[in-house]
C-alpha cells in the first residue's frame, strides 16, 4: 500500500460508534480519546513534503495513562522524527463531549 493525501477513509457515525464501543468493551479503564490543537495539527502537516500524520499509541507512565504521539510522514512514506511531534494531549475523561453519539 502507497501513502498519500488521500489515505484512510470517511466512514459513518455508526461504524465509528461501533469501533468506540469494542475498544470501551476491551479496555474499560482506559482513555476514551485525545484533543489535539488544530494550530499543532497545522504545524504538523506545513512541514515541507509532509504528506500526512501518523499517530503511534504510547503510555505516559507518570501520568499512568495512554497518551498518543502525532509525527508527520514525508513523500517517502518516513516519520519525519526531526521535525514537529506533538504529544501533550487532551484526554477524555475529563474533558469530553458527553452528549457526543460517539460515547453514549
Amino acid at each position: 500500500m502507497l501513502l498519500d493525501e488521500n489515505t484512510g477513509e470517511v466512514i459513518s457515525l455508526g461504524e465509528a460508534k461501533g469501533y468506540i464501543d469494542e475498544f470501551s468493551k476491551q479496555y474499560p479503564n482506559e482513555v476514551k480519546g485525545f484533543f489535539v490543537g488544530s494550530n499543532n495539527v497545522k504545524a504538523i502537516l506545513e512541514q515541507e513534503d509532509c504528506i500526512g500524520v501518523r499517530i503511534y499509541n504510547g503510555y505516559n507512565s507518570t501520568e499512568g495513562r495512554m497518551n498518543q504521539v502525532f509525527v508527520g510522514v514525508d513523500t517517502s512514506e518516513k516519520d519525519m522524527t526531526n521535525g514537529i511531534i506533538v504529544d501533550r494531549t487532551v484526554a477524555c475523561p475529563d474533558y469530553c463531549d458527553f452528549d457526543s453519539e460517539l460515547i453514549k
